[in-house]
């Protein structure tokens, strides 16, 4: 299995362009979330997203790059939620033309064996409720439903998943 890095986007031009086509690769997820038109991705608006997103504290976006140097995910990660002070992930999306790759595996167990390095004992995320996919994803992962609620930001109905790392 060929190794995957994981890097901060640094928002030049290139990496903007990559995660736009990365997004538009994933049009089950544009259309379930409703943040972006799969037919029509607008860079600035993704550039300005993931800025606000990177400039919050405690927040990381990072790309996962494959042995050719490609970006074949995005990552959103929140080092401590402030209700629950458990590190989240806030995004997981691979490159719809490498899904069912065992990438999206990988990526979540680079993100818990990191937390579960720094001592964390659980890691959390919330899944829209429309999106069926990404909660059977998560479900074969070991995460387990906690609650649902309406996710902060846009009001949308969320269930939100636990794993322990301990």
């Amino acid at each position: 299995m060929a190794p995957l890095s994981l890097s901060p986007l640094r928002f030049s031009p290139e990496e903007i362009a990559e995660v736009v086509g990365l997004y538009a690769s994933n049009p089950e997820y544009c259309r379930a979330a409703g943040e972006y038109d799969p037919e029509r991705v607008p860079a600035d608006r993704v550039e300005a997203d993931l800025r606000e997103e990177a400039d919050t504290e405690g927040c990381e976006v990072l790309l996962a790059r494959d042995e050719q140097d490609r970006i074949v995910g995005l990552l959103c990660l929140l080092d401590r939620h402030p209700t629950d002070g458990y590190p989240w992930i806030g995004l997981l999306l691979v490159h719809g033309s490498l899904r069912r790759r065992s990438l999206g595996r990988r990526l979540a167990a680079l993100v818990e064996e990191r937390f579960r390095h720094e001592g964390r004992d659980g890691l959390r995320l919330a899944v829209l409720e429309n999106n069926p996919a990404a909660l059977a994803f998560w479900s074969s992962l070991g995460w387990q439903e906690i609650d649902r609620r309406t996710e902060r930001q846009y009001g949308r109905p969320c269930i939100v998943m636990h794993k322990r790392l301990a």
